[in-house]
């Protein structure tokens, strides 16, 4: 009898990671593909999760994801890391080849998905990034690499923002500022959120005059950390979009990164945004 293809092994690790949606959108891809995965939420601290990972590869996984707050111990234990992921100094996916390989796909599929969205557009816009945490890094190369006129990294602390910024300037049109001038450099195209505040139930101080006629607001957050700037976003006429549709467009370069195939995103997408209808 023929034991069809073999078993993948993959995972996610991070602190917390139970309420991941990763191991759902991956076990959609595989369904699409005819492939089969075993991919975990693995639960590690930044003390064990070297252990944790080298533990999987050696078991036969192939590579892995990484969340928060994972994503700066997953490059540093990699051996070889792929450009946008030097520059993050970040990693959210790893491929074990003999060595441990890291990868950024946020930003790549930050940009995938903004790309998708009715009107949605980088090249040639104006766009601010809120915030210059690890988020942010993990964003920035792909973003100018889409060509956009301007990306202004606004940031509580100017440093850090000039830190992030310096890594990125040989890219593109990058500059950084506080965040109480963001409306001296108005009006944007774009402004991505990349702060912390939905998970604390609160939304980044925003003005309509920041964006330009038919301007976007894009959440890194999705879900119950989205909600807050979505209502602030809405009482104050601000286009949104939250950032679901990045977690799959990323799932997705990761997928193909361990796999060599690439699914499709769409029913992926709408599966989770009926699944949040129907919470």
């Amino acid at each position: 009898m023929d034991p069809g293809p073999p078993v993948i092994r993959l995972a996610v690790f991070g602190q917390p990671v139970a309420h991941s949606l990763s191991p759902r959108i991956h076990a959609e891809f595989s369904r699409q593909l005819g492939l089969r995965i075993d991919y975990r939420a693995i639960e590690a601290s930044p003390r064990s999760f070297p252990e944790r990972v080298r533990e999987l590869a050696a078991a036969g996984g192939r590579g892995c994801n990484v969340t928060v707050p994972l994503k700066h111990a997953a490059w540093t234990l990699a051996t070889r890391r792929s450009d946008r992921a030097a520059r993050a100094q970040a990693a959210n996916t790893l491929l074990f080849e003999g060595d441990i390989f890291a990868d950024n796909t946020d930003g790549q599929g930050l940009v995938n998905d903004l790309l998708s969205l009715p009107g949605g557009r980088i090249a040639g816009a104006r766009v601010c990034l809120l915030g210059a945490g690890g988020a942010a890094a993990g964003i920035l190369a792909a973003l100018l690499q889409a060509g956009p006129d301007q990306v202004v990294v606004a940031n509580r602390t100017v440093a850090r923002a000039d830190e992030l910024v310096g890594r990125h300037v040989d890219l593109g049109p990058v500059q950084s500022c506080v965040p109480g001038d963001i409306a001296r450099q108005a009006p944007f195209d774009l402004l991505i959120n990349a702060t912390s505040h939905g998970h604390r139930g609160a939304a980044p101080a925003l003005e309509a005059d920041w964006f330009s006629p038919g301007g976007l607001c894009y959440d890194l957050n999705y879900g119950e950390a989205a909600a807050p700037l979505q209502r602030a976003c809405s009482a104050a006429g601000i286009g949104y979009s939250d950032g679901l549709g990045m977690l799959v467009h990323q799932a997705a370069l990761s997928f193909t990164l361990w796999t060599g195939r690439k699914p499709a995103i769409a029913p992926v997408l709408e599966g989770l945004r009926q699944r949040d209808k129907g919470a």
